[in-house]
């Protein structure tokens, strides 16, 4: 059930222990209620209506997500893009910012995107829990200011470890996106590049300049 605790940090830790086993997330972003090591599942259903941010729950902590305007426009823009391809394809569903997703037991991850594919769902139909109980084939990150590399390092193994397929993090400062098909390889495309869906979604394809100028509007200079 989701009140169940399912990591408790070590008693002996100090909080540079956690900061260090988070990859350096800012102290801002870690939620000091419930304790450190004492969240659930139910806590990371409940942040948004109690604190007005999505949490991820990482080793029994509630951890922010860090956000930003033009971050969720280019999340938006793929989203838009994915469903028009899993629709016309007839392969799967996509998920936007606020969608749970389980990758084991006491940690629950927050891509931006992600796409799951009608295959790995049980006959019976989609589950009706409010946390994802499985990984998604795709999952993507559009990184902000606010995170961490260790953070997104660590992100990056427990995607795998979990049997994500293939995730891409997009950085809107660089401009660029680097597709990982494991946490040691990848691709990095910069803005003349062209981004395509792999084994995971053949046939997808998009460059990464029409992403920024779609994202940005009429208005971009």
């Amino acid at each position: 059930m989701a009140t169940i605790v399912t990591s408790v940090l070590p008693a002996e830790w100090t909080f540079a222990d956690v900061l260090a086993q988070l990859g350096g997330i800012p102290l801002e972003r870690i939620r000091a209620v419930p304790p450190a090591g004492m969240a659930t599942e139910q806590d990371v259903i409940d942040a948004k209506p109690r604190f007005g941010r999505i949490c991820e729950l990482i080793d029994g902590l509630l951890v922010e997500k860090a956000m930003g305007y033009f971050e969720s426009a280019l999340a938006a823009v793929l989203i838009g893009w994915l469903r028009n391809y899993m629709a016309e394809h007839q392969l799967g569903m996509v998920l936007g910012e606020a969608g749970l997703i389980r990758l084991s037991p006491g940690q629950v991850r927050v891509p931006d995107v992600s796409v799951v594919l009608w295959e790995r769902f049980a006959p019976g139909g989609l589950p009706r829990e409010a946390i994802l109980p499985l990984p998604p084939d795709l999952a993507v990150e559009v990184l902000s200011a606010g995170n961490s590399a260790g953070e997104m390092q660590r992100k990056l193994v427990d995607y795998f470890q979990a049997g994500v397929r293939l995730v891409w993090y997009v950085d809107p400062r660089a401009r660029t996106l680097c597709a990982y098909t494991a946490p040691d390889r990848f691709a990095l495309i910069d803005e003349q590049g062209t981004v395509d869906g792999g084994e995971v979604l053949p046939g997808l394809q998009f460059t990464l300049a029409d992403l920024f100028a779609e994202a940005a509007g009429p208005h971009s200079s």
